[in-house]
């Protein structure tokens, strides 16, 4: 009888554990289910660490807040962001150093429309905590100037905007899995300047995190998840330059069963959110 009701009591614990909602679950990249605490572990041993995120997708945003403020407990950090654009730095430096409020960044910087409610939580902790929040994009308008002229485009633009991009000229590999992809998605609409003005994004947010980064720190930067998938992107320029550094990545994918990773994103980085796609969106 004894062993009756324990087999009845684990079929229920079983029944009633699939029928539980799960908003998400991480990946490791060979598509294993692991904790936030085995992943925790293993980052914060990293020198940086990309954290690739879907804009907006809030299990994402929440998950980089925690990751943030756990690592802090661990490690001293330097942030930075996708977000803000390399020439709005010093706005965001007045903002953390308190000389202007959330209302005078909003007003001088271009600010993503869901900053209020997705980023500004990830800079308010940088600047309660002291810690360098780094500006890491390439200014959009230059990036639209590749788009239209290639890299060439910048060639004519004065020294002192230039300090807002990458250093010219620009290593370049159109071959990279990821920007063949780009081409493939857009179909019709691709060409070779619309993945170079992608790389000139991922080389300059490259170009300030090395720049910024401090030996001993770990730095924490967060972008969208194509930026560093399949380890191209900013990780391709970061290791260009500074092969011999400890690099860690995280991507965010939207499944509808979260319960076992799809093969397109097994291996995609070395952890990966998967997150239910019905959960709600931040936009």
């Amino acid at each position: 009888m004894k062993k009756v009701f324990l087999l009845f009591a684990f079929s229920f614990t079983l029944i009633t554990a699939s029928a539980q909602k799960v908003p998400y679950v991480i990946y490791n990249a060979k598509g294993k289910k692991v904790s936030y605490k085995k992943m925790l572990k293993t980052l914060e041993e990293k020198d940086m660490v990309l954290f690739g995120e879907l804009h907006n997708n809030p299990i994402a945003h929440w998950l980089q807040y925690e990751l943030t403020a756990d690592l802090h407990g661990k490690r001293q950090l330097i942030l930075g962001a996708e977000m803000i654009e390399a020439d709005n730095q010093d706005e965001l430096n007045d903002y953390l150093s308190g000389n202007i409020d959330y209302k005078a960044l909003d007003s001088t910087a271009r600010l993503w429309n869901n900053h209020k409610t997705d980023y500004a939580p990830l800079v308010d902790f940088a600047k309660d905590s002291s810690l360098a929040f780094i500006a890491s994009n390439v200014p959009r308008r230059y990036a639209s100037m590749v788009y239209k002229g290639g890299f060439e485009a910048l060639d004519s633009l004065p020294v002192q905007e230039k300090e807002w991009i990458a250093p010219l000229p620009i290593t370049y590999d159109p071959e990279l899995p990821g920007y063949q992809n780009i081409l493939k998605m857009m179909g019709d609409h691709g060409s070779p300047t619309l993945v170079m003005a992608q790389a000139i994004k991922d080389a300059t947010m490259a170009h300030f995190i090395l720049q910024n980064y401090k030996e001993g720190s770990l730095f924490l930067h967060y972008n969208g998840a194509y930026h560093s998938n399949d380890y191209e992107g900013i990780l391709w320029y970061l290791q260009l330059d500074r092969p011999d550094l400890d690099y860690g990545t995280i991507s965010t994918v939207s499944q509808e069963d979260v319960h076992k990773l799809e093969g397109e994103n097994v291996g995609v980085a070395d952890f990966i959110i998967c997150v239910d796609s019905n959960m709600t969106t931040t936009y």
